[in-house]
């Protein structure tokens, strides 16, 4: 993050009176929006309100010049919820939606969050953009490799401003992080670690089909998937463990870490990629995708390694999650927890000395989330992406290098991707690139 960035971002939260450790209660947000003029009150729209959505409007319900005016959301017990959520907060009710095609119909919402499960990130972004919001997309980006191009795209064509939800990025030991491993003193970088061991995650318990519950628009909810009795493991946050609706953990976490890893090392794809897991650690679960898996990229110079577990938490260097960049001289070890660096040792005149410094555990400063939300409104209110931490075309470059290990995976092949067509060298792969839309559905045209 530049200083001219931080010293923007330090800019609106001293004038919003903020240091941002709480959400705005109601009172609190009358006498922060008597301070902001009209034309600067910036209106919201939430499409997909129940996890990560929710978390995304809190973040940015603690900037008082934004209002929560609408809320879309398949479930009419997440949308009376969230309502009253917003009217603690605020003392007003947004208007509520079952199908978010009406909420991007008002005129007067400027931005969008998309929380939605993954299968219908492509589908709404792109409504969204094209309706003329800008918009706060979560991660991954997409269900498909094809999904994250056409996404591109349509912020390219219609030109709004786009974030995605890799919040890592506005952390500033990540910023500190990736500026020392360009500065070269690790030395030569022949290997970088991405990993996410996930104790807190146990069995999914198999469960028979059942009726949606009392106020779900299911058939919306399933939208471009394919049709599927209704089942509760697939519904809600475990969505994420079925393929039909996202990657796994692959996904999940991967596009964090692995966004991280490339944006410190310059590169944007793989010459090849190979991948081995499997349902290692709860083999007759409810859940489809890998609970353990093991993937390798291969870039021009070095190798990156992205594993994940769950059900432990014994994951590289004794963190659950994190990125290493290992050197010649030394290795970066970065997370949420901070960042440090272990140096190698040489030795000189018969002693055993380290090649750098060491640089000891640093905290990061600030809640990340909510820096990333402040960037966000930054970048809207000067109509400029550029000033975007993780635009979309950022966001493409994770969630597709991700998909890329899960058909590795699929595909239980050494799969090569050839730059030039953008596309695989491998049949079987490049059908896995292609999105399948299903129960009326169509994939946008840009």
């Amino acid at each position: 993050m530049s200083s001219r960035r931080r010293f923007i971002q330090n800019s609106i939260l001293v004038g919003a009176g903020l240091s941002m450790p709480n959400i705005l209660t109601a009172a609190d947000f009358g006498r922060y929006t008597r301070k902001v003029k009209p034309a600067d009150q910036l209106n919201y729209g939430l499409i997909g309100a129940n996890g990560m959505g929710w978390s995304n409007m809190n973040a940015h319900l603690k900037l008082p010049e934004v209002n929560c005016v609408a809320i879309a959301d398949v479930d009419q017990s997440v949308l009376d919820r969230r309502s009253e959520d917003v009217f603690k907060q605020r003392g007003t009710r947004p208007k509520l939606y079952k199908d978010y095609r009406k909420l991007l119909e008002d005129p007067d919402i400027d931005i969008v969050i998309v929380g939605t499960p993954d299968h219908w990130h492509c589908l709404v972004m792109c409504d969204a953009v094209s309706a003329g919001k800008n918009v706060y997309v979560e991660k991954p980006i997409a269900n498909t490799i094809e999904e994250c191009q056409l996404m591109v795209k349509a912020q390219e064509r219609y030109g709004k401003v786009v974030q995605v939800g890799q919040w890592q990025r506005s952390g500033s030991q990540y910023a500190q992080a990736i500026d020392y491993v360009k500065s070269g003193k690790l030395g030569q970088i022949r290997l970088v670690k991405c990993w996410a061991y996930q104790g807190w995650m146990k069995p999914v318990p198999v469960l028979p089909n059942q009726a949606p519950p009392a106020g779900v628009d299911y058939k919306m909810w399933l939208g471009p998937a394919p049709d599927r009795p209704f089942n509760p493991n697939r519904f809600h946050f475990n969505f994420r463990w079925f393929w039909d609706y996202a990657g796994g953990l692959m996904t999940d976490w991967g596009v964090h870490e692995i966004d991280i890893a490339l944006y410190a090392m310059g590169v944007s794809a793989p010459k090849s990629v190979m991948a081995s897991g499997g349902k290692f650690a709860y083999p007759d679960d409810g859940s489809e995708t890998p609970d353990t898996l093991q993937t390798v990229y291969e870039y021009d110079g070095f190798n990156m390694l992205w594993e994940h577990a769950t059900g432990i938490d014994g994951g590289n260097y004794g963190t659950t999650e994190g990125i290493a960049f290992i050197g010649n001289n030394a290795t970066l070890v970065v997370n949420r927890g901070g960042w440090k660096v272990i140096p190698e040792n040489e030795t000189v005149d018969g002693n055993r000395v380290p090649k750098v410094e060491e640089v000891p555990h640093t905290r990061g400063e600030g809640n990340a989330l909510d820096l990333h939300a402040v960037n966000f409104v930054e970048a809207v209110k000067a109509n400029d992406p550029s000033l975007l931490n993780c635009a979309i075309q950022t966001g493409s470059i994770a969630a597709i290098n991700a998909q890329m290990g899960n058909i590795a995976y699929k595909t239980g092949k050494k799969v090569y991707w050839d730059a030039t067509k953008n596309q695989f060298t491998d049949k079987e792969a490049n059908r896995l690139i292609k999105a399948q839309y299903h129960n009326g559905w169509e994939l946008p045209k840009i």
